[in-house]
């Protein structure tokens, strides 16, 4: 599987852009605040649903713009012939639901889409996999989660627009004060009966799910971090869910409805959902200890390769094919150790995709050097970008062909 073309309407940086690409190694150069990230994150974000680098999709809509569209040409899907690709087309909307299209058709919810493309990023801030809070590694489970579970996607959407509708009402109650004779409360609190029953079972789902996913990446990192570090070091994965009843006691919904009952003084004062998948983590441990509290700087940035490595391993396996890999100006962040470990992994890629401010930043030591790279100044592509949709420059290129065609 690799990336054939990209193409941005209004995304970021990015009025218009066209990029072909091409399997192997191809190092996106230039200095910082060209946006060079910008296009690798923009087929992260069609591949898994989210960006690494912001907790929600409306900084990546260019400024002034309503929408910003993403088009992505695959090739070499399972079952698909090199010559054939498919379009894969997302279109994020600051104000609705965000769409999706595949080969043109028609449009459907941006869910449907993510997941499909199997694609693992590396990046600076993936070192706040391990000591950061734990939205970064639930981020990490999202992304993992669309590409080894068809259902995920669909399941985690529904569990957010729940969370937020109940906590809405939840500050409603809030704001309402406690008067015993008011209907408008007590409707409000028939409201947040029906929420929670629907908060429950989309949780519960989630959390197994999650579970699930967790199970799978547990030996993968195990035995990738013990390879990575050596000196007999142990690391381990464990699913922290708020929803630990689940697991725990496999508690029926009844009971679990009974907790959140106990919980509802505590909620309503603070306005905001207690528990639930919104506030799931996952430990990372190392020999036993939290990893947070007792790695150091070098350990956490294995333990956070090592993660990314067993996710890429598991996509490969379960689905059959190479996942496509992206590294988002890594080298400089990297000593000489670990800058060898992950080239290593990156040399067995169908595809992999590099941001760097200069080639100084990419070790030799990739594919045979500088020769096997394919480079491609984004500098000198922005411009090329700008000229072709500029409409002076395009009428200009108009007259010449009509000029042609004269001839």
């Amino acid at each position: 599987m690799h990336i054939a073309r990209l193409a941005l309407d209004h995304y970021r940086s990015w009025e218009h852009c066209v990029l072909d690409l091409e399997p192997g190694v191809t190092v996106l150069l230039g200095a910082n605040g060209l946006g060079k990230t910008n296009l690798v994150e923009a087929i992260e974000v069609v591949a898994t649903g989210v960006s690494h680098r912001t907790s929600t999709l409306a900084p990546l809509i260019a400024r002034g713009a309503s929408s910003a569209t993403i088009r992505v040409n695959v090739a070499g899907e399972t079952g698909q012939d090199d010559a054939s690709a498919t379009t894969y087309e997302v279109t994020l909307n600051a104000r609705g639901a965000n769409r999706g299209r595949i080969n043109g058709g028609p449009s459907r919810y941006m869910r449907d889409i993510v997941g499909r493309i199997a694609c693992v990023t590396f990046a600076p801030e993936d070192q706040r996999l391990v000591a950061g809070d734990p939205a970064s590694r639930r981020m990490l489970l999202n992304q993992a989660g669309v590409l080894l579970a068809p259902e995920y996607a669909t399941l985690l959407q529904e569990c957010t627009h729940i969370a937020k509708q109940r906590s809405a009402l939840l500050k409603q109650l809030a704001h309402s004060g406690d008067v015993a004779d008011d209907p408008g409360r007590e409707l409000s609190l028939q409201g947040l009966e029906i929420w929670t029953g629907q908060f429950i079972e989309a949780g519960v789902a989630l959390t197994r799910l999650r579970a699930a996913i967790v199970e799978r990446l547990r030996e993968p990192f195990s035995r990738i971090y013990a390879d990575l570090a050596g000196r007999g070091e142990r690391a381990e994965l464990q699913y922290a869910p708020s929803f630990d009843e689940v697991l725990l006691l496999d508690a029926p919904e009844a009971e679990l409805s009974r907790h959140f009952q106990r919980l509802y003084p505590g909620e309503v004062a603070r306005g905001q959902n207690l528990i639930g998948p919104q506030r799931d983590d996952m430990d990372v441990l190392l020999n036993g200890m939290p990893a947070r509290e007792y790695a150091s700087n070098g350990e956490m940035w294995t333990l956070a390769l090592a993660l990314k490595m067993a996710i890429d391993e598991t996509v490969g396996e379960e689905r059959g094919v190479t996942p496509i890999v992206i590294l988002d100006d890594v080298f400089a962040q990297l000593d000489d150790s670990r800058r060898g470990q992950i080239m290593e992994f990156a040399r067995e890629r169908g595809q992999v995709l590099i941001t760097a401010a200069s080639v100084g930043d990419i070790p030799r030591t990739i594919s045979g050097g500088d020769d096997a790279l394919r480079i491609i100044d984004v500098g000198r592509l922005a411009e090329e970008q700008a000229a072709m949709h500029d409409p002076a420059e395009m009428a200009r290129h108009f007259a010449e062909q009509l000029d042609t065609e004269r001839l």
